[in-house]
């Protein structure tokens, strides 16, 4: 088994839990570096690497550049806020280091083509951690409709639906970067959780890929009243003014003549949802329900349905998928989002120790995160529709469906 030596660029609340309560879960990692822009984050972690494992990492304040091209690192791990992701990973890559990075959206798709362009000129492995490829029920349906029970697929819901008023509004005071994000710009800011298991589906990048879009945002009230309603925030922040409209759907439209539908809400009271659903020629699946509905089945029930809400665990006994059948032989990392966090690191280590294709790789990172750029230009142009780049050069359409992902796991 291969060791991997690890330097960590962001050490928010998102990069503290992963350095020290999920990377110290891999035997195949060794945290060499942490670096963060807060002295009191790098002294967090590292104080309890070396009090809970006698692991004691090079620490650098604001210099990732130099964690980058330190010769004891061989990966690099972003956890970093969103608008670092693209330049760290492109030093990482010109360095010749494998990097993983956490999800977030593009600023442009000018910063999409340079990512693309230096992992090209470099070879060096890249992977988006998006964790919801590797959901129990996300991928339970690519099982599903690899294995042809929801027939043909023709229409894809997905949503970022998350009530996050206190985090946004508290931004400045918790050193979180939405804050300014929601002032300054308009957009689907945050698309790769619903987006990136659809487009596994679909086969994005593999025989079919996205073509245009139209995106349309709602006026902005949810944070401002959010504020009024709140004292300490009233105070600091009653006159500012939120760009961000609080409901923005966008719809793309694909190649192979599906439609997807995914929504940003996350200045509104709600309940937490992906509200991830799959529409086929022989049946549906759907999230909000947690239900599975097929034609030469269910028919006669379609009035009637509550009775058959969370019917996905009777499926989950026929069609979970072999991820998670094996996941689940070994336990399951319940601490990590249900799961999916360890996998998708999993999937990360064991294609660099294998010399394989990364599961989710850097066509599959611009085409989910340009969804933010585009999404933008949409909505100033008042949802005019948008061309999506081809970042593969026309290599879409000669490359097959993926079947399974059929990397060996837990290789440890």
């Amino acid at each position: 088994m291969k060791k991997f030596r690890a330097g960590v660029i962001g050490l928010g609340s998102r990069g503290t839990w992963w350095v020290t309560d999920m990377l110290t879960q891999f035997k195949n990692i060794d945290i060499k570096g942490l670096c963060d822009i807060y002295q009191d984050r790098i002294d967090l972690c590292k104080n309890k690497l070396e009090e809970g494992y006698g692991i004691s990492p090079t620490v650098l304040t604001d210099n990732y550049i130099e964690l980058i091209n330190n010769s004891e690192i061989d990966i690099i791990l972003i956890f970093s806020s969103w608008n670092n992701h693209f330049n760290a990973a492109i030093e990482a890559m010109k360095c010749k280091k494998p990097v993983a990075t956490e999800v977030g959206g593009a600023y442009s798709i000018e910063q999409c083509r340079e990512l693309v362009k230096v992992q090209q000129q470099t070879e060096t492995p890249f992977m988006l951690l998006e964790n919801c490829c590797y959901g129990k029920y996300e991928l339970m349906v690519l099982n599903m409709v690899q294995k042809g029970l929801l027939g043909e697929i023709v229409h894809c819901d997905g949503g970022y639906l998350h009530d996050l008023r206190d985090e946004i509004s508290r931004g400045n005071e918790n050193r979180h970067y939405r804050f300014n994000e929601y002032v300054n710009r308009n957009c689907e800011n945050y698309p790769t959780h619903e987006i990136g298991p659809i487009s596994k589906i679909l086969g994005i990048n593999n025989g079919n890929r996205f073509v245009s879009l139209v995106s349309m945002s709602s006026k902005s009230r949810g944070l401002h009243q959010y504020i009024q309603d709140n004292d300490d925030l009233k105070k600091k922040y009653s006159n500012v003014k939120f760009n961000q409209g609080d409901v923005c759907n966008t719809i793309i439209r694909c190649a192979d003549g599906e439609t997807v539908a995914i929504t940003l809400d996350t200045t509104l009271p709600r309940y937490y949802s992906r509200n991830f659903t799959v529409r086929g020629t022989k049946g549906m699946y759907e999230e909000n329900t947690h239900s599975v509905f097929l034609d030469s089945k269910n028919r006669e029930n379609e009035f009637d349905w509550k009775e058959n809400f969370n019917n996905e665990v009777e499926y989950y006994k026929d069609w979970a998928h072999p991820i998670w059948k094996e996941y689940e032989k070994v336990g399951v990392k319940e601490q990590g989002h249900g799961g999916m966090d360890y996998l998708v690191m999993d999937a990360f280590l064991n294609a660099l120790e294998n010399n394989l294709p990364m599961p989710i790789d850097v066509y599959d990172a611009v085409s989910w995160m340009c969804i933010t750029a585009l999404s933008e230009k949409s909505i100033a142009q008042d949802s005019q529709p948008v061309v999506f780049p081809d970042f593969t050069d026309g290599a879409w359409y000669y490359k097959k469906k993926e079947p399974d992902w059929k990397y060996k796991l837990f290789n440890r």
